[in-house]
């Protein structure tokens, strides 16, 4: 197995997860097998309890891991799928190694940081890197490491020990190093500054690793002055050094790296030259050209909890480009923090309320993504009801689903109290108006890796529904989940009757998926996350179908299907 680690400088934030997927991408059309891993210093053991505007969005792996989102980046990128173990956190492995020590398989020694952790870090690299990822017979030959956080954390120390003993162990023509570093330019003397990187880069050597190249951040094109400098401080050849300057978009990273050569380079320091053949990046150089040459755009109304930070809803805006340029335009999304929609804000805030109106009634669709709490529900309920009652093309996902129900129960069979049990006080008396509710088989003490999570099979229960014609009239679909509330079986009827129709259920067929409005020119709610399966030439079905209808170019698309 052929390594290549990819470590951060300076500060965090650099796109390590972007270059790292961009190499993987490089080497993959020189025809190699790549596999990769995402390492994440923090205790926690996976993603799964912290919170979207710290972290980020959590991305579900088909296995229900509950991993980084740069892993998300990995399988679009890579179009692989990778299980819960591409992902090593701190709290995974002193876990390993906690674990043994009870079971007494140390026989006895005294259990420290080296050598018991740094060696569960590398046998945990060389076990997973094995595993194919790409649904082919065999190992991977290069296997893409990026190690989370930025060089001189404490945190990170152990696995910056582990990875110096596995390029050791595995020798130089196996291991590749490469240090992303950030150039920043004063504007006041407007100078590319490089003393971050040599102290970055030096930090890393007192470490015991030398980079073999370093990647630059840089706002615009590195200056060979620049590059002379870098190379003669930090111990790296001229023609080892990436520059990574802003691009229009991120499909253009790996036509920079092949541009700089980068691919030879990294297949003379692994000796692989003599197996790979010259990067085929036709499809690549497509997309890039294509979404830079679009000029039409669809305007898409986002009502979401967690707006402050977009990256909450990465995979979301992914699966929104990747259908757009499917329909030959760019996705113009206008974000709406739900709360802002609801009475009070316009006591409150009148401004961000009349803002978040006028976003929303110009919109050509509405989305509302997933999300937990009852923070900004009454604003979710508004975007669905105005969507249901204006024929606006709309899309639920999760919880976005579960708005949708409870809206339905208020506004149509006239509950005015129904609710989800997530949002009602747990002491009330009266449950008859939960319409949402919590699954019997979750846990009400743990919150960790205790929801429904993975890959679940939803079965169409009629082909004469819009979702079933977008998934190609398939008896069923396989699709990402996370969620521990579900709708009511026992308001399904009543549901029914009035309209709403459950057009995907679970093989049990208890457990509502799929819900469709048929009067209505897209108005669809899943309780799966269709997102985290979209792909640049592959775009999420549901997706590809809202924007369609927004355009008003869905009936035409399915007749043709």
């Amino acid at each position: 197995m052929k390594y290549v680690v990819v470590t951060g400088g300076v500060v965090s934030g650099l796109g390590k997860g972007v270059t790292a997927s961009s190499i993987g991408v490089v080497l993959k059309a020189c025809g190699l097998r790549v596999t990769s891993i995402k390492i994440d210093p923090y205790l926690n053991t996976d993603a799964g309890t912290m919170s979207p505007f710290e972290h980020g969005e959590v991305f579900v792996l088909d296995d229900g891991g509950e991993v980084d989102l740069d892993l998300g980046n990995y399988e679009r990128f890579l179009d692989v799928t990778l299980t819960r173990d591409n992902n090593i956190t701190t709290g995974k492995i002193y876990q390993s190694v906690l674990e043994k020590e009870r079971k007494g398989d140390y026989l006895g020694k005294t259990v420290q940081v080296v050598p018991h952790i740094t060696d569960a870090i590398r046998n945990w690299i060389e076990s997973v890197s094995a595993i194919p990822v790409d649904g082919k017979v065999g190992t991977a030959d290069v296997c893409v490491i990026e190690l989370g956080g930025t060089v001189g954390d404490i945190e990170s120390m152990p696995f910056i020990e582990a990875l110096r003993q596995l390029s050791f162990s595995v020798g130089p023509d196996n291991f590749c190093l490469i240090h992303v570093s950030l150039i920043p330019v004063l504007s006041v003397v407007g100078e590319q500054k490089t003393k971050p990187t040599q102290h970055s880069v030096r930090e890393l050597r007192a470490l015991g690793l030398t980079p073999h190249f370093l990647a630059c951040r840089s706002s615009q094109p590195l200056l060979e002055p620049t590059k002379e400098k870098l190379s003669q401080f930090c111990h790296v050849p001229a023609g080892n050094i990436l520059n990574i300057h802003d691009v229009p978009n991120i499909w253009h990273i790996p036509l920079l790296l092949r541009n700089q050569n980068a691919h030879n380079s990294i297949l003379k320091q692994l000796n692989l030259l003599d197996i790979a053949s010259p990067p085929d990046l036709r499809d690549w150089t497509n997309m890039a050209e294509t979404y830079d040459n679009l000029t039409n755009s669809v305007r898409i109304a986002l009502v979401g909890k967690y707006v402050g930070l977009t990256d909450s809803y990465l995979s979301v805006m992914k699966a929104l480009l990747h259908a757009c340029i499917a329909c030959s335009l760019k996705p113009s999304i206008g974000w709406i923090a739900a709360s802002d929609l609801e009475e009070d804000s316009a006591k409150l805030t009148p401004e961000a309320h009349a803002a978040a109106w006028e976003t929303l009634r110009n919109a050509a669709c509405v989305l509302v993504p997933g999300g937990f709490g009852d923070r900004g529900v009454r604003g979710m309920m508004l975007a669905a009801k105005y969507a249901r009652e204006n024929k606006i093309p709309y899309l639920g996902i999760c919880l976005g689903m579960q708005i949708s129900v409870i809206e339905f129960a208020r506004s149509v069979l006239g509950m005015e109290r129904a609710n989800s049990e997530e949002f009602d006080d747990p002491d009330a008396p009266d449950r008859s108006n939960h319409v949402v509710v919590f699954m019997p088989e979750g846990s009400k003490t743990h919150m960790g890796n205790t929801m429904r999570l993975g890959t679940r099979r939803t079965l169409f229960q009629t082909p004469d529904c819009i979702t079933s014609k977008l998934y190609h009239n398939t008896e069923y679909v396989d699709e990402r989940h996370r969620h521990r509330y579900e709708v009511n079986p026992d308001v399904i009827g009543s549901l029914e009757e009035h309209g709403l129709k459950f057009v995907g259920k679970d093989e049990s067929g208890k457990r509502m998926e799929i819900l469709e409005i048929p009067n209505h020119p897209f108005y669809v709610g899943v309780q799966f996350h269709p997102e985290f399966k979209s792909r640049p030439r592959r775009p999420s079905p549901l997706f590809l179908g809202l924007i369609l209808a927004a355009t008003r170019q869905l009936e035409t698309y399915l007749k043709r299907a």
